[in-house]
């Protein structure tokens, strides 16, 4: 899958803006300021309905009342998606060939998309919610029946604290009745949760394993463990679950607060079964970061049969030369990639080939090379 053009009002710094690709290397090269950083953001709205860092008012350009995002993707067949988002109505539409889709879920995994920043060393670092939040975003795109279990498992720990904060206030049978029913429903697409995601890193760690040793050629083992439900037992996970969401009841209702299930769940990464979060060093980090997503974006390429949106935000600037040198090499195996820098120049491990594609943003103005 190709992102071949770009057009852009009233986004960010961008009043008018349209822009060809190639279906090579993108280096969108320019200083702090000039809205490099806004065209991997266009794009990824347009794989994901959403920005990947802030608020939709917040891209919004000054004094304007809203932004127009428009872009063509080619594969076997074309696609034009138009984006816009209103401020008066504080809300998007999404056009795809001109037909309005109504629901962002109709729209995750059908441009599939995979974004590399600094601010991904939460993944490694942070806490486990940005973990979860890694592990559910590859997986949504990649399973269309996973994504639909995640948002009905979401609203199903909206509507059970409702009725536990109302317990709190007053206990009645009916309530303790309704409780019973959202708990059942809980149990049920927790369960479901756990076994995709199971199943996913069974796979995945394959692709992990792959990436890293493409990066850095030693022979550190890095892994992804998955600690459900206080831990990673694999025997009678549903007799668990009952047992501990019993055990939690009278605590929950208390607290007002859902405690036991997989939005609690932490994924584990380690080099040589050592933890990476604890233990781990700066390179290694950073390492185990960018190989998570060229993982994630040949595992996706190979489950949905699409090529991703490669986008890497200003990322060489974080890395030493023999890291930032494998990258570079890796990336020729990826295809179309979107790569902002602040100097090409500064770059000399960077070999521009042919068809590669060289975008210079400068005070509004932009010229290729």
């Amino acid at each position: 899958m190709i992102l071949s053009g770009l057009s852009l009002r009233n986004f960010r710094t961008h009043k008018n803006v349209t822009l060809n690709f190639s279906k090579e290397l993108n280096y969108i090269v320019g200083g702090n300021g000039q809205g490099k950083t806004s065209l991997l953001e266009a794009a990824y709205y347009l794989c994901t309905t959403k920005s990947f860092n802030s608020k939709d008012i917040e891209s919004v350009t000054f004094y304007e009342n809203e932004f127009e995002i428009k872009g063509i993707f080619k594969d076997i067949t074309e696609d034009k998606i138009r984006l816009i988002f209103s401020v008066p109505e504080n809300r998007k539409y999404y056009f795809q060939n001109d037909k309005l889709i109504s629901r962002s879920s109709q729209i995750i995994g059908r441009f599939p998309v995979v974004i590399l920043t600094p601010s991904d060393h939460s993944i490694t670092q942070g806490a486990p919610s940005e973990r979860r939040k890694f592990i559910d975003s590859v997986i949504s795109q990649a399973s269309s029946s996973y994504l639909e279990v995640l948002l009905d498992y979401n609203k199903t720990l909206k509507h059970r604290a409702v009725v536990l904060n109302l317990l709190r206030e007053k206990k009645t049978k009916q309530l303790e009745t309704e409780l019973d029913v959202w708990t059942a429903q809980l149990i049920a697409y927790g369960l479901d949760l756990i076994n995709y995601r199971q199943n996913f890193l069974n796979n995945f760690n394959k692709y992990v394993l792959d990436s890293y040793h493409k990066i850095v050629e030693d022979k550190e083992v890095p892994k992804i463990e998955y600690f459900y439900l206080d831990g990673n037992e694999t025997h009678d996970i549903k007799k668990k679950f009952d047992k501990l969401i019993f055990d939690k009841r009278e605590e929950e209702i208390r607290r007002a607060i859902n405690l036991v299930g997989p939005h609690k769940d932490d994924f584990v990464f380690t080099i040589n079964k050592i933890n990476l979060r604890t233990f781990g060093s700066q390179g290694q980090h950073k390492t185990f970061q960018t190989a998570l997503r060229f993982a994630e974006f040949f595992y996706l390429k190979d489950t949905t049969g699409k090529t991703p949106i490669f986008l890497l935000d200003d990322v060489f600037g974080e890395l030493d030369a023999y890291r930032a040198g494998k990258i570079s090499n890796y990336l020729k195996e990826v295809g179309q990639a979107f790569i902002t820098l602040t100097d090409f120049a500064d770059f000399s491990f960077l070999a521009k080939e042919e068809n590669d594609l060289i975008i210079k943003l400068d005070k509004g103005n932009i010229s290729y090379a």
